[in-house]
């Protein structure tokens, strides 16, 4: 009986002290992974790769397990050891949204199957891309719980996941576990984060580094939220004057002298314009006087392709709701949120808001099959649960937002850390203005800003769906991580 004992205690221990292994973890529903090859060209060069895919699980207080985490990992195989090479951790937003969007939209080496300008096509799928950052970075894409396969263990309160700080707090963890388990430490790192995703990578620079001891080289914010900046008031009213006149200079609603101008000419204009006449008239309110209450109606319609009536009864605030309706109302059309260049047909042409955003329809045409083709079929991913595109993770605790603060402070504190900021100038619900307004806000001092790149493109909220922009926006990228790393080469100091 001792002896048994004993050779149990043995067992046990030597267990605990392996390291961690696929085939040790494959019976678990919440740790398990599998891994296939793959190459592909990028930029004219042959790139062989490991792509594992699986769930790593989320710990709770007492260690037990609480949840797993659905995530694609891609490491490139052929060229400088993995530890050399920067790691990209990647996440969408939502709150509640898949991976599927960069995975299979950006920076991954596939892409789904849409034409030119992004609009879907049939057959789905998936084919090359040319223009992923895989030459240059590893990649995880990375679903929150609800999200993709990503759930909660069985009786577990969702609840803990749900919210602004506890979205940043388990999965803080998750990517420390993550990085150990890969032998990554030494590896320059980056998050990269779309639209909620930007509130997640900003807090996580921060929680990584003061709770984790995990210093990042980069962030990269695409289509960022506000990030706790407040603005309010005339701020608010003002701020999406520059993104009106885009969508309406796309849509051929300006007047001649300027449409004739090209978007990178008119764009600044009505910037300055906005900043130096439009908030301030707003912030007066009542007491502006008549006659200059319709002069600037009369300029802002000019620049928004909408009507100056529309300004006057708005009090000069004309919502994003009324915009997208009202632009193309004389065609029977709307305009998307999301995504400006895209046009809907509504029930009636009456109304102040439109009846969906036609962006977002179109993308979930091609997206939903595609991803189901590539991770089931072309991966070999075995499964019968459900990939939510989009997860329930109501009711989402916003409270202490101060995202764009940890972000700052994070960088005030890790001299190697940079950022990058992208955005779309038909993109209505992140638009690329109050993005800018973002970045100067959450640094007030100014201090940063040599560390602060902005970059735009002429397409929207997902600026990578369009052909061009694909190839220019991940080529951003691979200069920005390029000059990330070099740049930690010095001493970290000031």
């Amino acid at each position: 009986m001792k002896m048994l004992r004993l050779t149990s205690l043995v067992v046990a221990y030597l267990i605990m002290a392996l390291p961690f292994s696929e085939s040790f973890a494959q019976n678990d529903p919440h740790d398990h992974s599998s891994t296939k090859t793959g190459s592909i060209v990028i930029k004219g060069e042959q790139v062989e790769y490991n792509v594992t895919l699986g769930k790593q699980p989320v710990y709770g207080e007492d260690g037990e397990t609480i949840a797993g985490l659905f995530y694609t990992f891609y490491e490139r195989t052929n060229g400088a050891p993995n530890v050399e090479r920067p790691l990209v951790f990647s996440f969408n937003g939502g709150p509640g949204s898949a991976s599927v969007w960069m995975h299979i939209g950006y920076t991954g080496p596939k892409r789904l199957n849409i034409d030119s300008e992004g609009n879907p096509v049939q057959p789905y799928g998936v084919r090359d891309n040319e223009h992923s950052i895989l030459d240059v970075a590893d990649i995880v894409f990375i679903n929150p719980v609800n999200t993709a396969f990503s759930r909660a263990v069985t009786d577990v309160e969702e609840g803990q996941f749900f919210g602004v700080n506890e979205d940043i707090d388990y999965l803080a963890k998750w990517l420390e576990m993550f990085t150990s388990r890969h032998g990554r430490w030494t590896s320059p790192k980056f998050l990269i984060g779309e639209s909620y995703g930007t509130n997640r990578v900003s807090g996580l620079a921060g929680r990584l580094q003061n709770s984790h001891w995990m210093y990042l080289n980069g962030v990269v914010l695409v289509s960022p939220t506000p990030l706790g900046v407040p603005r309010e008031g005339a701020v608010r009213a003002a701020i999406y004057l520059p993104y009106y006149a885009a969508t309406a200079w796309y849509h051929g609603q300006l007047e001649s002298s300027l449409q004739s101008k090209d978007l990178d000419d008119l764009l600044p204009e009505v910037e300055a314009w906005t900043l130096d006449t439009f908030l301030p008239a707003i912030a007066r309110g009542g007491s502006l006087q008549e006659d200059e209450r319709r002069q600037i109606a009369e300029q802002a319609a000019r620049y928004s392709g909408l009507s100056t009536q529309a300004f006057l009864q708005h009090n000069l605030q004309v919502p994003t709701s009324f915009f997208w309706k009202d632009l193309l109302r004389d065609e029977s059309l709307t305009v998307g949120r999301l995504d400006s260049r895209y046009r809907g047909i509504d029930r009636q042409d009456a109304g102040i808001s439109y009846d969906h955003d036609p962006a977002l329809t179109s993308w979930n045409h091609a997206f939903a099959p595609a991803i189901n083709h590539y991770l089931r079929d072309v991966l070999g991913y075995e499964t019968e649960l459900q990939y939510n595109v989009f997860g329930s993770v109501s009711p989402w605790n916003r409270e202490g937002d101060r995202t764009g603060e940890q972000l700052r402070s994070a960088m005030a504190r890790n001299p190697y850390l940079h950022l990058l900021v992208q955005s779309g100038y038909y993109d209505g619900g992140t638009d690329y203005f109050n993005a800018k307004y973002t970045m100067w806000n959450m640094d007030p001092s100014g201090d940063l800003q040599s560390r602060m790149q902005f970059k735009g493109y002429r397409s929207g909220h997902m600026m990578y769906l369009r052909d061009e922009d694909l190839a220019t926006s991940n080529e951003d990228i691979r200069v920005f991580i390029h000059l990330a790393v070099e740049a930690g080469k010095n001493s970290a100091r000031y």
